[in-house]
């Protein structure tokens, strides 16, 4: 800009014509683009998942100072991202219930193109809830869960929660069960855990984004269930546990698949990734609830970005294209301090390749 300044008090000051002449326009205009002035700020538009939404709010901050590029991005949760995808009112959505394979074939068919799946974190889905006198750490099984959400248990002091829980002293008041209102993929991990842990959720219920829940109340969005439990006593809700932390709500440890509990932290989400490091699929769509490993939280799971692999607009493909690498090395610093956890090597290498097939109109992103 000071370049630009220069040059107009030169044209001011011209004594033979105190006019911008077409001339003065053109060289004006050469020195705006050569010397990186921009007339608009470049902007990403991205919907969906309110899971990871607090890593992400702090990565579009981060590398909207480093390069300048804006982000503009929805929280409206997993179906309403994926909703925009297959619309393509977005560059890019968010999910943590991957896209089915007939959502693939429309998208494709709609869009002209394959959509990407590149995960982005690890996150845990925990079990919170607000019981007076009862701090963090009550102890869950997967099938008191269940049956707590298929509204066979509902008060606190049921024999199958002292069981797990003695000399905790459990109030005899109702269970207030708090759900997603909507299209969640924190809700998709959730029922997948259930589906894999009760048969009789697996067959009344199911695995969705969306389902017919058989009690409670909903809340839209992570914060919405995070809010109504942390203002009513005796509810139980999922949330992410960033969430949790953040809203100081507390929150269970659950019994794994070799039958340790197991307090949710960004160390016990990496180890239920062990398993699948040998046999991730090359797509990136994988589940990690219920995992193997004594030390594996069994409520955890990958967030995805949803990615266009041919954009047609150039300047947003190169934009994003480079947020994605730059996620996959200096983005991953951010997650253990904001209660996610960061992608294992190999995965980061599937998914630098996976990034690497990204296209403008056909032709390869340089």
């Amino acid at each position: 800009m000071l370049i630009v300044d220069k040059y107009l008090r030169t044209i001011k000051n011209n004594t033979q014509e105190n006019m911008l002449n077409k001339k003065s326009i053109l060289i004006l205009l050469f020195i705006f683009f050569t010397s990186g002035y921009s007339f608009a700020q470049l902007q990403l538009n991205g919907a969906g998942a309110t899971f990871p939404a607090v890593i992400y709010t702090k990565w579009f901050d981060e590398y909207k100072k480093l390069t300048g590029v804006q982000f503009n991005y929805q929280v409206i949760g997993s179906g309403g991202g994926i909703r925009q995808v297959l619309e393509g009112t977005v560059d890019f959505g968010a999910t943590d219930g991957p896209m089915s394979d007939k959502q693939l074939l429309e998208v494709k068919d709609k869009r002209g193109t394959e959509v990407l799946h590149i995960p982005t974190v690890i996150g845990a889905v925990v079990i919170s809830y607000n019981i007076p006198g009862v701090g963090k750490g009550l102890k869950l099984t997967g099938q008191v869960l269940a049956d707590i959400f298929l509204g066979k248990i509902y008060y606190w002091n049921d024999i199958e929660i002292q069981k797990i829980n003695p000399g905790i002293n459990l109030p005899a008041s109702a269970i207030l069960v708090a759900h997603r209102s909507d299209g969640s993929g924190t809700t998709y991990i959730f029922t997948d855990y259930l589906s894999k842990v009760s048969k009789e959720w697996q067959i009344k219920v199911g695995t969705g984004k969306a389902v017919n829940w058989p009690v409670g109340l909903g809340g839209k969005g992570n914060d919405g269930v995070a809010g109504f439990i942390k203002q009513t006593e005796g509810s139980i809700g999922y949330i992410e546990l960033a969430f949790a932390v953040h809203n100081n709500i507390n929150y269970a440890f659950m019994k794994n698949k070799n039958g340790y509990f197991i307090e949710p932290s960004f160390k016990s989400v990496t180890a239920a990734t062990g398993e699948i490091l040998n046999n991730m699929p090359a797509d990136l769509r994988v589940s990690i609830t219920d995992a193997d490993g004594k030390d594996s939280y069994p409520i955890s799971g990958f967030t995805w970005l949803l990615v266009y692999k041919n954009m047609k607009n150039e300047e947003k493909a190169n934009a994003l294209v480079d947020f994605l690498y730059w996620a996959m090395d200096k983005g991953q610093s951010y997650t253990t301090d904001l209660y996610y956890s960061p992608l294992p090597n190999k995965i980061i290498k599937m998914c630098r390749n996976k990034i690497n097939t990204i296209t403008a109109n056909g032709k390869k992103i340089k």
